[in-house]
């Protein structure tokens, strides 16, 4: 079986490493982004602001896999 790792193909774990480790990254960023808040004292609605700026770009990112997920591409 040539091409293989494990049983698996170098395409299947691509995915894998782009569906978990991109997911784990993100959820990793958003941990940051808490404690910046925390840290700045940022209050409630600075805390917003903040999630909301500084993770528009992941939101991003999961809206085009939920779209790719949709239209089964």
């Amino acid at each position: 079986m040539e091409g293989t790792l494990f049983g698996y193909t170098e395409a299947q774990i691509a995915q894998f490493g782009l569906t978990f480790g991109v997911g784990a990254f993100i959820l990793y960023m958003l941990f940051i982004v808490l404690n910046l808040a925390r840290e700045s004292r940022a209050g409630r609605f600075g805390t917003f602001v903040l999630f909301m700026v500084l993770s528009f770009g992941m939101l991003g990112f999961l809206a085009k896999n939920l779209i790719q997920w949709v239209l089964g591409i």
